[in-house]
């Protein structure tokens, strides 16, 4: 039986399992996806499994997304611009990273948000693996963007990354509110409203009374399905996306790229959005 892993820290929260293990049985494909806890220091050995035979390869999240790179043999096109990897693939041997997740959020942002955001003002939150492969895809897009982070030095150093591909640069904490209250896209791509890992759900990654005037929330925190931030943008008549689309459309890349098989979208869907349902009952 062939295998694919998440390798992840903490890994309890993951919706992956249930929707790519749906997906092999739909295509009749023999294997098992399975999500490892795996500590920092537990990461060397944990990328050692994926070099076996009877493995498809992984995908990778928080905190392992950057910290992975030097373990693999390549880099695709995708993970060597973003600077991130959120997918492994085994080919002849070698391991090479991918970042599906660049794709996955501007598909999520524009099939399921209905949301263009060429040139638009946008706001991302967080200067993790995530936020990078989100800047990335904005500015592809044609969006003007700034990035805040707690740790200003961390945001600072993403926009200087990214700033030859087009209108980038990091805030300061006294310029947060102005730039919050007029962007048309804010995108929370930090860990803050995240359950379980022993963060907290009812976090905000934005302080107290504060939101875009108009415009589009996007959170890709997943669990809970309803952070506090989309419950204030919700009662302040914003729109509003939480992680699941971007999750099922990364998912669903990184599945194709593993088996060579187109995914079967509707019923990786269907397997997250009912394992989310599962575990928030």
């Amino acid at each position: 039986m062939k295998r694919a892993y998440l390798l992840a820290y903490p890994a309890g929260h993951s919706l992956s399992p249930a929707m790519h293990n749906a997906a092999f049985a739909a295509l009749g494909i023999g294997a098992r996806y399975e999500a490892l806890e795996v500590p920092p220091e537990a990461l060397p050995d944990a990328v050692a499994v994926l070099v076996r035979e009877d493995c498809y390869g992984a995908n990778v999240t928080v905190p392992h997304k950057l910290a992975v790179i030097p373990h693999l043999d390549a880099l695709a096109a995708d993970a060597s611009a973003v600077g991130a990897v959120n997918t492994v693939v085994r080919q002849k041997g070698r391991l090479v990273g991918h970042n599906t997740d660049v794709s996955g959020f501007l598909r999520a942002l524009r099939e399921d948000g209905s949301f263009e955001p060429a040139g638009c003002e946008a706001l991302v939150l967080g200067a993790g693996g995530a936020a990078r492969a989100v800047v990335y895809a904005l500015l592809g897009a044609g969006a003007r963007v700034a990035v805040f982070n707690r740790s200003p030095e961390r945001g600072r150093a993403l926009a200087q990354d990214f700033a030859h591909l087009g209108e980038v640069g990091a805030l300061e904490p006294q310029e947060l509110a102005e730039r919050v209250s007029g962007c048309a896209l804010l995108v929370n791509a930090s860990s803050a409203g995240m359950a379980r890992g022993g963060l907290d759900p009812g976090e905000s990654p934005l302080p107290p009374g504060l939101l875009p005037e108009r415009g589009f929330v996007c959170d890709l925190v997943y669990r809970p399905a309803r952070t506090r931030l989309l419950r204030e943008a919700e009662a302040a008549g914003l729109r509003t996306q939480n992680g699941l689309p971007m999750l099922v459309y990364q998912g669903a890349a990184a599945l194709e790229a593993w088996t060579g098989q187109t995914a079967p979208l509707e019923r990786m869907r269907a397997a997250a959005h009912a394992a989310l349902a599962a575990s928030s009952a």
